[in-house]
């Protein structure tokens, strides 16, 4: 019996023996699936870096931007071209972009937006024959005071600039919800 047992015993050591073996096919399996997975990454963690560094890079403020010789600016709106250079991931550009800049009763200057709130028309001063003293949307009729608070059609106030004047002249900053129209 102390036999058979032994037997038993060698018999179950052979078949454990024999669970805990990799076969060749298992091995090629993990050996090419290991590879195949390291090659992949390699390739894909430069990509993913190209794609996602440029968000996160941190966001800096506008730099201020000459626009107009300050003894050019009247209480009635005009409106002033000026180009800046933006980086938008990897792109460079340099657009052109407006401001409606005018003096305030109390001698301060504003600069406004011509984007209209609505739909982003572009917004004239008197654009409107009815009403001469209004910013006006000709795509769809939103009125706007001279200080940029909406009258008909737009929710929310023309956005504006931040301004400095320094030497004579005028420069525009970063743009911000409108502080004067509230």
């Amino acid at each position: 019996m102390s036999d058979n047992k032994t037997h038993e015993a060698h018999g179950s050591d052979v078949r454990q023996k024999a669970k805990k073996e990799m076969s060749r096919r298992q091995f090629l399996t993990y050996t090419l699936g290991g590879t195949g997975g390291f090659l992949a990454a390699t390739m894909l963690v430069p990509m993913v870096r190209f794609a996602v560094d440029p968000v996160l890079q941190p966001k800096v403020k506008a730099d201020w931007v000459k626009v107009v010789e300050e003894s050019k600016i009247t209480d009635t709106p005009a409106s002033f071209k000026f180009q800046i250079h933006q980086v938008d991931g990897w792109y460079e550009s340099d657009p052109e972009l407006e401001a409606w800049i005018s003096k305030e009763a109390d001698g301060s200057i504003l600069a406004l937006n011509p984007t209209c709130k609505h739909l982003g028309c572009t917004v004239k001063w008197a654009g409107n024959p009815e009403h001469k003293d209004q910013y006006g949307c000709p795509c769809h009729g939103a009125q706007y005071t001279k200080e940029g608070k909406a009258l008909r059609v737009a929710k929310l106030p023309l956005d504006q600039y931040s301004v400095k004047s320094e030497n004579g002249f005028i420069y525009v900053g970063q743009l911000h919800a409108n502080e004067v129209a509230k």
